[in-house]
């Protein structure tokens, strides 16, 4: 069957790549996917899968096998680009102005496109299901609960995802057992203290002076209040606050994002900022207010499922081209919204070249070797395969 699999994508190899530079010449930004969801579910309607539009927005959802095994087995890949003036030379570069495909989520869908071209093509049925999710998004970090919200994972028993990476090399894959992204919140601190003079300090209540003992504080504490084998990390990235250089502020607002990897950590770090603002602010006579909001959880990879893609990349392309991550990225990643539902893998597409530079993710240069859609249709297409030859103990 891996022969047949392979077979099939190095056929598709070209086509794909035409799909791929179709989509990145015309991204379209979180939320307004019409397009490209048009673009999908014409070309999973012309491989004969049951497409539905208009899923979780403007998402699709395409849906192919139904052989005696109860099991279903969820695929997702994300659509979205980013508001980002492209500044590649690609002949195929953004023709939309400011947004562009820098996170590689164009190359995700193609592979989502693929694995149902190759899958529909195999010339024999599945052994059970395979539903194909397009989802909106993702960089909002909204798509999945959008998704979820229609029903998507209703009878999924187990999802597989792919994010590219350019810091590997194409033909690669990163495989990472447990943690593999950070969850993420977000933190609103407003600081409300008593306006006054700046020349008689002692009769105001500085909000800006508290504010910074708030910033210091929590930077400080992590070190010292927080298991450092479980790493938090806590940015402020914004701060509002004050009326003239003269007049002592009276209300400070503080915006930030608080990463961490630990379910257990996360649940603590409302009530431990809540400390640590309520006895700086007590110290000095300010009232505050401190939004703590959950965004999304972290992606925890399964044991089962990651053992499952290994196999399928060794076996599809020597273990030579596995790539062990042995650490996790804090960034944030919205496929941990449907491992609620289903236990799931994410693996990391290697993009990157070996002989130019390859630009990070969300930089304006950011460019792939497009040899790795093969790579990664190939893998997605076989570990699905696998999922269902995996005896009954796999059974979630």
């Amino acid at each position: 069957m891996l022969s047949k699999i392979k077979s099939l994508a190095e056929t598709l190899a070209p086509r794909l790549i035409e799909i791929r530079r179709h989509l990145h010449a015309h991204p379209e930004l979180s939320g307004q996917e019409h397009q490209t969801a048009a673009y999908v579910a014409g070309v999973l309607s012309s491989c004969g899968l049951r497409v539905r539009e208009a899923v979780g927005k403007v998402g699709v959802v395409g849906e192919l096998g139904g052989g005696s095994d109860p099991r279903l087995l969820a695929i997702r890949t994300d659509m979205d680009a980013l508001p980002i003036q492209e500044r590649t030379t690609l002949d195929y570069a953004s023709r939309q102005s400011g947004v562009m495909h820098a996170c590689g989520h164009d190359v995700h869908t193609t592979v989502g496109l693929g694995t149902a071209m190759v899958l529909a093509q195999l010339g024999e049925p599945l052994p059970g299901r395979v539903r194909f999710l397009f989802q909106p998004a993702e960089e909002l970090a909204q798509g999945a609960n959008w998704m979820v919200q229609d029903g998507v994972m209703d009878e999924v028993s187990a999802i597989l995802s792919l994010h590219v990476y350019p810091s590997i090399l194409a033909g690669k894959v990163g495989i990472r057992y447990g943690a593999l992204t950070a969850a993420a919140d977000d933190l609103e601190i407003v600081i409300i203290g008593e306006s006054g003079h700046g020349a008689r300090p002692h009769e105001a209540v500085d909000a800006i002076w508290i504010a910074a003992q708030v910033i210091t504080t929590l930077q400080q504490a992590i070190s010292r209040t927080q298991n450092p084998l479980r790493p938090v990390v806590l940015s402020i990235g914004k701060i509002e606050g004050g009326r003239a250089p003269n007049v002592i502020a009276d209300r400070v607002t503080l915006l930030g994002t608080v990463r961490s990897l630990h379910p257990e950590t996360r649940e603590q770090l409302p009530d431990w900022i809540q400390q640590i603002v309520t006895g700086i602010c007590q110290s000095y006579g300010a009232s505050f207010e401190v939004n703590y909001r959950r965004g999304v959880p972290s992606v925890q990879n399964d044991l089962a499922l990651t053992q499952i893609l290994e196999s399928a990349v060794a076996e599809a392309w020597g273990s030579d081209c596995i790539q062990m991550l042995l650490e996790p990225s804090l960034g944030a990643e919205d496929f941990s919204v449907y491992l609620d539902h289903a236990p799931g893998s994410m693996f990391r597409l290697g993009v990157g070249h070996l002989d130019k530079p390859n630009y990070p993710l969300h930089h304006p240069q950011f460019n792939v070797d497009e040899s790795a859609i093969l790579t990664g249709v190939v893998t997605m297409a076989t570990a699905a395969y696998k999922y269902w030859q995996q005896q009954s103990s796999a059974h979630h």
